[in-house]
Parts: C-alpha cells; structure tokens; sequence
C-alpha cells in the first residue's frame, strides 16, 4: 500500500473527501513537513500506543570493505530513523 492508497482507504474508512483524506496522510507522513519526520528532526520519539515508536538512532562510524576493490574505506557515523512495533501490531500480526 503507498500512500494514495492509503489516503483513498482513509477517506472509505471515515467517510472524509478524498481531499482531505490525502491532505491528512501528507500531515502525518510528508519526509519534509509531516508531523513525524519534524519530530523525528527535532530528536523526539512518536509513540503510538499500540501501534508502534519512530525514533532516531545514532550508528557509529566504522570501518567497511569495497566489494569490488577490496580496499577498506571509513564510514561515517550517522542518524537514521527506525520504527519498533508495538505489542498491538505485533500481535495483530501474528493471528494472521
């Protein structure tokens, strides 16, 4: 499912406009301005009861070997968003 797909069952769902179903997804889910990756930007966690965390995590630098040459190269440390399932989904997931 992508994210108009998303929005079009949003708006089946809760009987909204198209619209403004799609409006809502791009709220929450926009890389740039939604409402999680701003979070996310800012170093806050998103929980969402049941469902699951977005949070940001740091990877250290380390050192990695081209496939193709052999030759060693260093890795930067970066930041990187992950998400953790919460109980609900992971449950709700096993059932099935």
């Amino acid at each position: 499912m992508n994210k108009a797909e998303l929005a079009d069952a949003l708006a089946e769902r809760t009987n909204l406009p198209r619209k403004d179903s799609r409006a809502a997804v791009e709220a929450l889910f926009d890389p740039e301005t939604g409402l999680i990756a701003q979070a996310l930007q800012r170093g806050e966690k998103v929980s969402l009861t049941g469902f699951g965390t977005f949070e940001v995590r740091e990877r250290k630098a380390r050192t990695a070997r081209n496939p193709r040459t052999g030759m060693t190269i260093e890795v930067p440390a970066t930041r990187a968003a992950a998400f953790r399932p919460g109980k609900g989904l992971k449950d709700g997931i096993a059932r099935r």
